[in-house]
């Protein structure tokens, strides 16, 4: 059974995409098409707030994306240095927060300790952050333009002290409707499409309505998170299945049940 999954394609340690082996797992065949670009914004302000941890209480991290502007600034400065012998540390003496295993992982890789990845989704890192988080300093919260107002907004109305800073934006991948017009003319109507982010949904719908016709009726649209899962619903969708984290195996799981043939 063909699934498809409307995300940028990443190797693990065994040189494989994590969702195509949890998928193929369940005898799904699975193929990524990506749908976003990024580009980077205000990256030398940025770096400048990098350079002065003891102005922050400590890092907010809810994207890979924010993760790799700091990879840039540190690149583009020549601070790599100055990262190793002493920045690193006096964030490491601070919290740094993320949300999911994927920007953990690659929090890790620049030598800062997380916390929160568990959480899962912005909201549950949100009441994390306000079950433990006293410090007087803002937390710095590198982002993208269109980010959610619910962390901002649950930290606002506990009182903790936050300062955003916009790093990077989507923008549509170059090669969306091409790359699904061969996918379609190739595989035909997938069984399951599944959505990463409200932004992937708005550039990708349109060519999606279009291919599929009226058999657009019979996919199951899978997402991968409750936002993503809040703005399929508002572009009039049903929503088959929103993976209960946002893993490989739980997204598996979660197209696994909404594609069995008896589904409650």
């Amino acid at each position: 059974m063909k699934v498809l999954l409307l995300k940028d394609p990443k190797e693990d340690d065994c040189g494989q995409d994590p969702y195509i082996r949890e998928l193929g797992l369940y005898g799904f065949e699975a193929t990524l098409i990506p749908v976003l670009s990024f580009e980077f914004l205000s990256l030398p302000s940025f770096s400048e707030k990098l350079s002065h941890p003891e102005s922050y209480g400590g890092l907010i991290f809810t994207s890979p994306r924010a993760v790799e502007a700091v990879q840039l600034c540190l690149e583009k400065d020549n601070k790599t240095e100055v990262w190793k012998k002493s920045l690193k540390e006096q964030w490491n003496a601070k919290s740094v927060y993320v949300v999911g295993n994927a920007t953990a992982s690659i929090v890790n890789k620049i030598g800062l300790d997380t916390e929160g990845e568990n959480c899962g989704n912005a909201e549950k890192l949100a009441e994390y952050i306000c079950s433990r988080e006293s410090s007087a300093l803002p937390l710095l919260f590198p982002c993208g333009a269109l980010k959610g107002e619910i962390l901002p907004n649950m930290l606002k109305d506990k009182g903790i002290p936050m300062e955003s800073i916009t790093v990077y934006q989507k923008i549509p991948h170059p090669g969306i409707q091409g790359n699904l017009s061969s996918y379609y003319s190739q595989q035909g109507i997938p069984a399951s499409i599944t959505f990463f982010s409200p932004s992937g949904l708005t550039y990708s719908l349109k060519h999606i309505q279009e291919l599929s016709g009226d058999s657009i009726e019979q996919i199951q649209f899978a997402a991968i998170g409750p936002t993503t899962a809040r703005a399929l619903a508002a572009h009039g969708l049903p929503v088959s299945c929103t993976a209960e984290s946002p893993t490989p195996r739980a997204l598996a799981a979660g197209i696994r049940m909404a594609l069995q043939p008896h589904r409650c």
